[in-house]
């Protein structure tokens, strides 16, 4: 992306922000009857901490050059020039996207002391970029030390110091795997140590995946490429996965599993490949395994690759990677196929505030994963020995789910806010867990 469309952006951003920043102040006691519990404050910071980020967006050859995926706030450019809802999303722009529609939540203040939480729009994610990846690597221990100087020292410093972070939240827009790098390793390994930083120990980090024993950190969805601007694209979308006719049986869109180790992926796929040469016949489907190969990041930014696929499949198999969790969980749940999963980590124990817990048999299947690797388990046998009535019931919650783990458009119209989306999931789910932060801290 050329300079010149990188400064328009971030201008553009800095105009948006004044003028949300505004209203919001100027319309405090309007809303006050319907924001009881639910006041959020903005923290003013220096652009140092997110829009200067963003003209650097070119200097990561080792991580990519996210330029491209500035624009609409974050959400990318269009997937074609006709396109109201479908967007060439990169999951780790959600900082820009969060702090856009921030910028819209109804329930702003002015006044910090009047505020039930106290959102830091710090694109955590993106200023990591230069330990992970730049010359910075091997001072990864000074993530976010300017930041809580700043917070802490600089600017309004009561603010902080009202409840010592407690009532702080942000978003950093990888897994939290990234940040928990311990301090002061040696020799360094790859991520930075925000996480355990003593400073931001109080603090709420929403992230894309979390650890298994989290403590400042909740996983929120990873963005797909769906974000509709209205409620009649949107309930376009739910009518066309609903009539799609699913002749394929199980999906894997993924990479990895070349390796001669087992390993789960490895195992997927050479299923996948045996069930392909066997007769389809009494299964009531046309194919058995669909396999669409996403090596080397080629379908992250073009979603056509996958969601027709994803359209026709009545299963799509979300196994681990490098990390738990997968973006694919839910761009399947958009196509309205059937998650199984082979581990806990991957949603279960991550998304509790999107994806509750106690309903994931009614909407997914698990697998467990040293069952197949190792104990000879066929991901086809467990499939197709699922009723087709319960894969329909499964189906209609999976449609359930939807608007829970999308991201709407910013800006978008008032019968589309009416569903709770991920952002506003996110937001409820902030708000209660830094009530109950304070409570805890009061009666201590």
């Amino acid at each position: 992306m050329p300079p010149l469309i990188t400064t328009n952006f971030i201008t553009l951003f800095l105009i948006v922000i004044f003028i949300f920043t505004f209203s919001a102040t100027s319309q405090d006691s309007d809303l006050e009857t319907d924001c009881t519990n639910k006041w959020i404050h903005i923290r003013h910071l220096p652009p140092q901490f997110n829009l200067d980020l963003l003209s650097n967006c070119s200097e990561y050859p080792l991580f990519d050059n996210f330029c491209p995926y500035l624009p609409n706030h974050g959400l990318g450019q269009k997937t074609h020039n006709k396109s109201h809802s479908w967007y060439r999303t990169d999951p780790f722009m959600l900082e820009l996207v969060f702090h856009r529609r921030m910028l819209e939540y109804p329930c702003l203040t002015s006044d910090p002391s009047h505020a039930n939480a106290i959102y830091v729009p710090y694109y955590g994610g993106i200023d990591s970029l230069r330990y992970l990846f730049g010359p910075e690597v091997n001072s990864s221990f000074q993530h976010g030390l300017e930041l809580y100087d700043f917070l802490v020292h600089v600017d309004s410093p009561n603010i902080w110091s009202r409840n010592y972070g407690h009532d702080h939240f942000l978003v950093m827009a990888r897994p939290a795997w990234d940040f928990s790098q311990p301090l002061y390793n040696d020799p360094i390994v790859f991520g930075t140590s925000f996480l355990e930083l003593p400073e931001f120990y109080n603090v709420t980090a929403l992230t894309l995946e979390g650890r298994a024993y989290p403590w400042q950190e909740q996983a929120i969805p990873y963005p797909t490429s769906f974000h509709p601007p209205n409620l009649a694209f949107f309930e376009s979308w739910v009518n066309r996965v609903r009539r799609s006719r699913r002749n394929t049986l199980m999906l894997f869109a993924g990479g990895g599993g070349i390796s001669a180790n087992p390993n789960i992926r490895r195992s997927i796929r050479l299923e996948c490949e045996n069930v392909t040469s066997m007769s389809a016949n009494g299964t009531g489907y046309q194919k058995l395994c669909e396999f669409v190969d996403c090596s080397n990041g080629i379908c992250e930014h073009d979603p056509i690759r996958f969601m027709k696929p994803m359209l026709q499949s009545s299963f799509c198999l979300q196994p681990p990677g490098d990390t738990p969790s997968r973006r694919s969980t839910f761009d399947g749940i958009l196509a309205g196929c059937i998650p199984v999963f082979f581990e806990d980590l991957s949603a279960k124990k991550q998304y509790g505030w999107h994806l509750p817990e106690e309903k994931y048999e009614e909407f997914s299947v698990t697998i467990p994963k040293e069952d197949v690797v190792f104990k000879g388990l066929k991901v086809f046998d467990v499939l197709t020995s699922i009723p087709r009535a319960q894969v329909r019931r499964m189906r209609e919650k999976v449609l359930e789910m939807m608007p829970r783990v999308m991201y709407r458009k910013h800006g978008s119209s008032l019968g589309l806010r009416s569903k709770k989306d991920a952002f506003d999931i996110a937001i409820e789910g902030t708000l209660e867990r830094i009530k109950s932060r304070l409570q805890e801290v009061a009666a201590q």
